[in-house]
């Protein structure tokens, strides 16, 4: 099923596809219990067979409810509008590694992102005045389901309530001003998260899945999940070793080969270009870049 946040008219809500190929908008009728993707996320069993009987038999293209509105009355937002964290992993595809110089990690390398660095589908992305280094690095995120401490990688799958597409757009030289990242990941807007979430039943094996991202329509990247460093399961169990991740928290899983600074001569996203990045099974993240 795929899962979207979204605006209609001067309102915010949650919903998701019809057969017709409209939407069903489940934060007007569940907005008192579940009013966000998040909190549908985050609740009970019970909430969410409310929420299946209300959609009918199955759920999105299989749902037998009709839709509420057609898709172009809604823009969508990023599918969790205000994620508690967001974790991005560095170096962790082997070709991409390689291309950088850099030794495969003994673990994983982790930084943060703060939700407004962020934008939805559709959405400019801005390059920030101060660099002409702004690359791009499309990549899949695992988005929690429910509360993870100290899980098992041979149990870290059950704790992802979906997957979605993220772009971990950078500033390489602020990148670079020291050994923190947290300056080149950070700027403003500078970087994209959707269009949709896509529930885990749907994705048994995010490894089976493969990311391509194009620059104004060129493909620059493109490779298996399965080239991963560290996967999805080693990630989450990792991480919630040193914190509890809870429902909507977002793990950005690290970009493949391929990206700017790689290339000879680097190649850098400007004003007017359009960046998108396409993860198999889960859709197209599409954004026009503007300067910001």
């Amino acid at each position: 099923m795929k899962l979207i946040s979204f605006k209609v008219v001067n309102r915010e809500s949650w919903g998701t596809y019809a057969p017709d190929g409209g939407i069903i908008d489940l934060g007007a009728e569940f907005g008192t219990s579940i009013p966000t993707l998040r909190d549908y996320l985050a609740a009970d069993d019970t909430a969410k067979a409310k929420v299946a009987e209300y959609l009918g038999t199955g759920f999105g293209d299989n749902s037998g409810k009709a839709s509420d509105f057609p898709a172009s009355g809604i823009t969508l937002l990023e599918p969790i509008r205000d994620p508690a964290k967001i974790i991005c992993v560095g170096w962790n595809y082997r070709e991409h590694a390689k291309e950088a110089g850099i030794e495969l990690p003994d673990h994983p390398t982790l930084f943060a992102r703060w939700a407004n660095s962020h934008v939805p589908h559709k959405h400019p992305i801005l390059a920030p005045a101060e660099s002409e280094m702004f690359d791009y690095e499309g990549e899949l995120a695992a988005i929690i389901g429910k509360p993870a401490r100290r899980v098992s990688e041979a149990d870290a799958l059950s704790y992802v309530g979906g997957y979605s597409i993220y772009n971990d757009a950078t500033l390489r030289d602020y990148q670079r001003h020291s050994s923190q990242y947290m300056p080149g990941k950070n700027f403003y807007q500078s970087g994209a998260f959707g269009p949709c979430m896509v529930t885990d039943d749907e994705i048994p094996d995010p490894a089976a899945l493969t990311l391509e991202t194009r620059l104004n329509g060129e493909v620059v990247q493109h490779t298996g999940i399965n080239d991963l460093i560290f996967s999805i399961p080693e990630l989450i169990a990792y991480i919630s070793k040193f914190t509890e991740l809870v429902p909507g928290d977002v793990i950005a899983t690290g970009t493949p080969s391929g990206a700017g600074l790689g290339r000879t001569p680097p190649l850098w996203m400007k004003a007017g270009d359009t960046i998108e990045v396409e993860v198999s099974n889960v859709g197209v993240l599409t954004n026009p870049v503007e300067v910001g």
